[in-house]
């Protein structure tokens, strides 16, 4: 007759986590999905304040893109007339202006007419150009 012992297993001293980083991942990916629909519905009245004037420490003329009315871009380096450009080219021609500079600013002077969305294409493709610093430009308040 032969007797089998049972072999008896040593308590398993690790947790298994792998469940956990699953249901991490869903959370994750919920709250991603979620968020940006929960900041779409805020109706926001922008302030009127008056701001000081921009100052050039800088000898180097500044860079201006200008969006205005219908949407399109304009890239103003030494005060010439621009010529209208794309998103792309206005990226291209932002970074080739920005490779020659050791101040990496960039200013967006928009019309007040023009959508929100046009002003935040140019400011992404200012980023994608390199341009540490963006800042926006607008005329002094009308005292009355």
């Amino acid at each position: 007759m032969s007797v089998h012992r049972r072999v008896r297993r040593k308590p398993m001293a690790q947790i298994n986590v792998v469940p956990y980083i699953d249901v991490m991942l869903v959370l994750l990916v919920i709250f991603m999905v979620t968020t940006p629909m929960m900041q779409q519905g805020v109706d926001v009245e922008l302030p009127q304040v008056d701001s000081k004037p921009v100052q050039n420490d800088s000898e180097e003329q500044q860079i201006v893109v200008a969006v205005n009315a219908n949407g399109e871009f304009y890239v103003d380096e030494d005060g010439r007339d621009a010529r209208p450009v794309d998103v792309v080219g206005l990226a291209n021609r932002v970074a080739e202006l920005l490779q020659k500079r050791q101040e990496k600013k960039v200013y967006v002077r928009a019309d007040k007419a023009v959508d929100y969305g046009h002003v935040m294409e140019a400011m992404a493709a200012l980023q994608a150009a390199g341009a540490g610093h963006i800042g926006l430009l607008a005329e002094p308040p009308v005292k009355r």
